[in-house]
């Protein structure tokens, strides 16, 4: 049987400035069930009562009273596809994501998420539906995530995140050939101005954003990046190399879609390192790359025209 849950959602600064029935909507999966959860004044900002056209600001806390159903996204029996956890101990765990997985509910995906599939294993944080998520990646991007099992641990990441301290390390395939072997792109980025589904640098809300690349390998038409971010915004990295005239290759919203037979962005989070907040350990681990980004590398190798 049903029963009424409540669930407490931080405004993050990228959210800041959305209404309340759009802000609901991510984590809910549907604007109209916020609506209506808001016309039944089950939805308080803050502690009080706010009309769905309301204006969220980063900070502000959004509780909310619902059934435990599966349009909320809480089956955690849903299918989800198969993730794989290289490192595990009584605190921490390291997951390797496959492309397809989105990490937390959110519009249009209120079920089969990575989150879902750790309950139980994670935990920490404000927010019950993305429990023990500390960083994200885009749903068709695959690779390493560190989740935490309880409150204290995911504190000490996050704040090991603030302060630089979580070192992400990414492999991409960009389209033509840098200028230089190794740059950084130091650009603010944000929701774009005129489409709302993009982050761009023209915004009307700009965060600072830095990405630090490196050459790994010149192909006949491409180039194989090492990238290393220092921020972590929404789309980061695809943003910046498309910034810089190298959109990743097979990126359906700021490069070309299916180059050398990909159905996603050629973008792996392949080497996660960091202090262990607890032990104190340096936690080190790598993600190979996966058998279509392999495949797709083949084609760019051979194929100077694709």
């Amino acid at each position: 049987m049903a029963s009424e849950t409540p669930r407490r959602l931080s405004v993050e600064p990228g959210r800041a400035g959305m209404r309340l029935d759009q802000f609901l909507a991510l984590p809910l999966g549907s604007r109209s069930q916020a609506q209506s959860l808001i016309d039944t004044g089950r939805v308080r900002v803050g502690g009080r009562l706010r009309p769905k056209r309301h204006i969220v600001q980063a900070g502000e806390v959004v509780e909310v009273e619902l059934q435990t159903s599966p349009e909320v996204g809480r089956d955690t029996s849903e299918p989800i596809a198969p993730f794989t956890v290289p490192y595990e101990d009584d605190h921490i765990l390291v997951v390797d994501k496959p492309a397809g997985v989105v990490v937390h509910p959110a519009r249009g995906h209120a079920t089969g998420t990575l989150a879902q599939a750790l309950s139980g294993r994670a935990a920490g944080g404000e927010d019950g539906w993305r429990a023990g998520i500390v960083h994200r990646l885009d749903r068709d991007t695959s690779g390493l995530l560190v989740v935490a099992k309880n409150h204290e641990v995911h504190r000490a990441l996050k704040a090991l995140l603030a302060r630089r301290g979580l070192h992400r390390e990414y492999r991409a395939l960009v389209e033509g050939h840098p200028a230089s072997r190794t740059g950084t792109i130091d650009a603010p980025i944000g929701r774009d101005r005129r489409d709302r589904l993009r982050v761009s640098l023209d915004t009307d809300v700009a965060r600072a954003a830095r990405t630090h690349f490196e050459l790994e390998r010149q192909l006949p038409s491409t180039a194989l990046l090492r990238i290393r971010l220092e921020t972590g915004r929404t789309h980061q990295i695809r943003v910046h190399l498309e910034a810089i005239g190298h959109p990743v290759c097979g990126d359906p919203v700021y490069g070309t879609a299916g180059r050398f037979g990909l159905s996603r962005q050629f973008l792996h989070a392949a080497r996660l390192s960091f202090e262990h907040p607890l032990t104190h350990r340096q936690v080190d681990v790598v993600s190979p790359m996966p058998e279509d980004l392999q495949a797709a590398l083949r084609r760019a190798e051979r194929d100077s025209a694709a």
